[in-house]
């Protein structure tokens, strides 16, 4: 199984994340892309990325193909843009 395509990343009570999950939720069930998300304030595995000082200031955070795409806003046009290459 492959990775989903989009990562939101945010954290719980920020109501700007609600405000992107909706939109990710939105454009990824129109263009069939897969999604996850990761709450930044969870502890990082060994060894792996702290996501709280990457990303603490900036969420909702949302990477695409591992890039970063969009932080504080999420705009569902350009959203879609990138996932289906117009």
């Amino acid at each position: 199984m492959s990775s989903p395509r989009v990562v939101l990343y945010g954290r719980v009570g920020c109501h700007l994340c609600v405000e992107a999950r909706a939109v990710v939720a939105h454009v990824c069930a129109r263009t069939g892309t897969e999604w996850t998300e990761v709450d930044v304030d969870d502890a990082p595995p060994a060894g792996g990325r702290d996501l709280l000082e990457e990303y603490g200031e900036l969420v909702p955070v949302v990477e695409v193909d591992g890039a970063r795409h969009a932080w504080w806003h999420v705009d569902g046009e350009a959203l879609r843009r990138a996932l289906v290459g117009r």
